[in-house]
């Protein structure tokens, strides 16, 4: 087989890329492990830089069709009571509607359409997307990709040779980088059961030793996760399923008969997070996407947005060296340059977020609650929350904004404008550079 860009790994990440590239002439191949959906959770999640990718690749539409979009995040504290309604003790709220942009809101869609989606823009662009189901990537000999295809062995050419095979990636493995991973002291049970419908945005439960968050999909169903201590899940089977409907009651009394059509374990999934930041993107024509160069925890909720935005600068930049008939090898380094730094404040972003519910101790959950708070009463920090949650804009913290945070100064008053704010979200010379010094260098012949 010879293509211009081979793809291992058929999941989002690589099916996005993959649209990108054949939209714009690249030949692309893509060969995925798995033959049919994946059982497995992943990603639901799409915030909004990335549903402005999605549009960019006209697949919108669809997605919002299938999806259920999600404008706020309500955070609630509560002290729970055996038998009891939950005791609220502090409320507040989030909203991506203060985002500066058109992509205001998020939207929760099961990870398989999505794939489904993107597969389907794909075979349009037959000419130059090739999509290899069951197609196990081996790993590389002698330049070449080897896979397993059809019960032979393949050797597959390329220019370009992606790793979005996820965190066991042979490409990774080829490349020889150096990967710092990162544990946590809690792991999280998900399942998805029916929802009211009343239930349309995003909430988040927590008591001094207790994490619920839910999140509607569409169809009246919600994507429940809750945290557990790391270690305990073997114990936590042993005392049954009525253990798990009685702490979904205690913390959401309007799940609590909706819980109990969880009729087996086989339903709950175990989801135990950790990070990691690979060393380098890019080796040679070799490069890495998604959870192949990183994982992040999921409590913001970025791990398969990470895979999509990589998936779009990389795109880009191979699609525009194709175009000028510029060296893929000479240009790949762009690719860490813009993702590198992004995928790493988002990572300290989702650990912060995690630290915050990892500890039942009755003073850092005084912290914590002061914390949520003042996100919500001061407008500036409300702001650049939710603009870097969001990915279409990175504006850091200063100091003032932890010492307003830790209640250490007042809040401020002040709304920030939408013209402050659009200085901290991307254009386009943010997202592709190597188009502007391009441009600049034609100016100067």
């Amino acid at each position: 087989m010879q293509t211009d860009v081979f793809v291992a790994g058929g999941g989002v990440g690589g099916l996005a890329l993959a649209v990108k590239l054949a939209s714009r002439g690249v030949r692309v191949t893509v060969a995925e492990q798995l033959k049919n959906e994946s059982p497995l959770y992943k990603g639901e999640l799409l915030q909004p830089k990335t549903i402005a990718i999605l549009d960019q690749l006209a697949v919108l539409p669809e997605v919002l069709e299938h999806g259920h979009k999600i404008e706020t995040l309500a955070f609630q504290e509560v002290n729970v009571n055996a038998g009891a309604a939950p005791e609220e003790i502090e409320s507040t709220c989030m909203s991506y509607n203060r985002i500066a942009s058109n992509y205001n809101y998020a939207i929760m869609i099961p990870h398989e359409k999505i794939k489904e989606i993107l597969k389907s823009k794909g075979s349009h662009y037959e000419d130059y997307f090739e999509y290899l189901p069951g197609a196990r990537f081996l790993g590389f000999e002698n330049g070449q990709a080897q896979i397993k295809y059809d019960k032979q062995t393949c050797a597959v050419t390329a220019d370009v040779y992606i790793g979005a095979e996820g965190r066991s990636s042979p490409t990774r493995q080829a490349m020889q980088v150096d990967i710092n991973r990162k544990d946590y002291n809690h792991h999280f049970l998900t399942v998805t059961i029916p929802r009211p419908e009343s239930f349309q945005e995003g909430k988040i439960v927590t008591s001094r030793t207790a994490f619920l968050g839910m999140f509607p999909l569409p169809d009246n169903q919600i994507r429940t996760v809750y945290m557990i201590p790391a270690g305990e899940y073997k114990a936590i089977k042993q005392n049954g399923l009525e253990h798990v409907y009685e702490a979904y009651g205690q913390l959401e009394p309007r799940l609590k008969e909706d819980v109990r059509a969880i009729k087996s374990w086989k339903q709950i999934q175990l989801m135990v997070p950790y990070t990691y930041h690979v060393s380098r993107y890019v080796s040679g024509n070799l490069a890495l996407l998604g959870d192949a160069a990183h994982t992040v925890h999921p409590m913001a909720g970025e791990g398969m947005n990470l895979a999509i935005q990589d998936a779009d600068v990389l795109g880009e930049l191979l699609s525009w060296c194709k175009e000028q008939q510029k060296s893929y090898h000479a240009c790949l380094p762009y690719y860490e340059q813009v993702r590198r730094p992004r995928v790493e404040f988002l990572l300290k972003l989702s650990h912060l977020s995690a630290l915050v519910y990892s500890y039942p101790y009755r003073w850092w959950r005084k912290i914590r609650m002061q914390a949520v708070n003042r996100m919500f009463e001061d407008d500036r920090l409300h702001v650049k929350q939710m603009l870097n949650t969001s990915g279409l804009g990175m504006w850091n913290f200063s100091i003032v904004d932890r010492a307003i945070q830790g209640s250490v100064l007042p809040v401020r008053k002040k709304k920030v404008s939408n013209n402050r704010q659009k200085r901290y979200i991307f254009d386009e010379n943010d997202d592709y550079p190597w188009k502007q010094k391009d441009n600049r260098k034609g100016r100067m012949e």
